[in-house]
């Protein structure tokens, strides 16, 4: 499946309006400084693949490691330095191109750069004078390490007037990051389209006999296949009995006719994920029991969405799919009493113990808070977020009848909040229980052939 605007890049002047509009929300005679992530070593002298820091990659649209961000607002829109590795023939022979400073300043619009080997010579000067420093506490112990040993010399010279306020710059980005411009809106479109195309590869490749991680294994094809490189998370493949565990990711389970499998797979596109979960049957064909659980969740899932609207909480698709699912789960006989005695007391949460979902962007559980000043958030155009009920019956429990035992169940969708209402980015992939069992059925044919 061909994903959509596959060529749509974050152009440089809406990384500039970015930085812009961050060093505005900054106090008068401040200075922000954000750092890239490091390499992670993954064994001996194996490092992991390079995976940039968000709230970095989000300002600079700058992919390498060893490299600093100094935001000075001020003037007409503020100032920006980098300061990132030098270029090394050597080096890169072995490792892969580097931009350098010069080049850095001209693909990126920054005002300056300099060698980061250069930190300790430029930074603290830079520093003084400024009333207040942000930076993102807690996040680096070298950059928080680093940061305090300068303010301490500069508290420590003579005739100064004291270190500068040291203020975390978290919830500044947060706020930046959760309303998704269009630029963003269309990339995460195509992260849904690659990783929705996956999971109808893994439906029509899916079959009794096959392990957890060979349904996996057609799904990062399906990933890399289309450029996306990388995994948004673990790939959760859990069959049976493993689909109740939330964070399932050991994938090594054989599957057996008659059982469900929760899929729930999403890839990162250009900096942006997707996050889609599916469950469908191993044969291709649900049982009684598996229909009818399976369409309560697809009930409050769509609940939910239609209460993803500018101005409502952010709590009420939650609350919408809480009572689609316990009447669903009463009127099966799971649960006894009334529908809002059970809400109340919180009684669906033996069978639905998570919340229906939570913010995407360049993160799967993307920044943003949830309340402001202690009362659940407005929805707004622009903010992304995905809608994922659940039942998970418990295995042992007499009180449950044996046909439902043991049956997890999740769907989830990428939606986002746009002027024009909803749009669920991830809608290519099968839902309806007819829909799954056509793709199943029908795509084991093609492949077939």
């Amino acid at each position: 499946m061909p994903t959509r605007e596959k060529s749509v890049v974050i152009s440089k002047a809406e990384y500039a309006r970015r930085r812009a509009r961050l060093m505005a929300e900054l106090a008068p005679g401040s200075l922000a400084i954000v750092s890239s992530a490091g390499e992670q070593l993954r064994s001996r002298d194996t490092f992991f693949p390079f995976r940039q820091d968000s709230d970095f990659l989000y300002l600079t649209g700058f992919d390498e490691p060893e490299a600093l961000l100094m935001l000075v607002p001020g003037r007409v829109h503020g100032e920006t330095l980098l300061f990132c590795r030098e270029r090394n023939a050597e080096k890169e022979m072995w490792d892969g191109p580097r931009l350098g400073p010069e080049r850095a300043v001209r693909q990126f619009g920054l005002a300056d750069a300099f060698p980061i080997g250069d930190l300790d010579d430029i930074l603290p000067g830079l520093l003084e004078g400024h009333e207040r420093i942000y930076f993102p506490m807690g996040r680096y112990a070298h950059l928080d390490r680093c940061i305090r040993g300068y303010l301490q010399n500069i508290a420590e010279a003579p005739g100064s007037k004291g270190a500068p306020e040291m203020v975390d710059l978290d919830y500044q980005l947060r706020e930046l990051r959760l309303i998704k411009s269009a630029q963003e809106l269309r990339l995460m479109a195509s992260a849904a389209d690659i990783s929705a195309a996956a999971h109808c590869r893994a439906m029509m490749h899916c079959q009794p006999g096959l392990y957890e991680y060979q349904l996996e294994a057609v799904l990062l094809h399906a990933f890399v296949n289309a450029g996306a490189r990388e995994t948004a998370y673990p790939t959760i493949v859990g069959s049976g009995r493993n689909a109740l565990v939330m964070h399932y990711c050991s994938n090594k389970a054989q599957m057996n006719a008659g059982d469900l499998v929760l899929v729930d797979a999403g890839c990162e596109y250009r900096g942006y994920v997707a996050d889609i979960t599916r469950t469908y049957p191993v044969n291709g064909r649900f049982t009684g029991a598996q229909k009818a659980l399976y369409e309560i969740v697809l009930a409050a899932q769509q609940a939910a969405i239609d209460q993803v609207k500018v101005g409502n909480h952010w709590d009420d698709p939650h609350n919408a799919s809480v009572e689609v699912i316990t009447q669903g789960l009463v009127d099966l006989g799971l649960l006894h009493g009334d529908i809002q005695d059970l809400i109340e007391s919180a009684a669906y949460q033996r069978f639905y113990m998570h919340r229906v979902g939570h913010w995407l962007g360049m993160d799967v559980h993307d920044v943003g808070d949830y309340r402001v000043h202690g009362v659940w958030r407005q929805l707004e155009a622009g903010m992304v977020m995905t809608v994922e009920p659940g039942i998970y019956v418990p295995v042992i429990d007499e009180r449950i009848p044996a046909e439902f035992r043991g049956i997890g169940i999740r769907i989830e969708d990428d939606v986002a909040l746009t002027g024009e209402g909803v749009q669920v980015l991830s809608s290519a992939a099968p839902k309806s229980v007819k829909d799954i069992e056509y793709t199943m059925r029908h795509g084991r044919d093609l492949l077939a052939r």
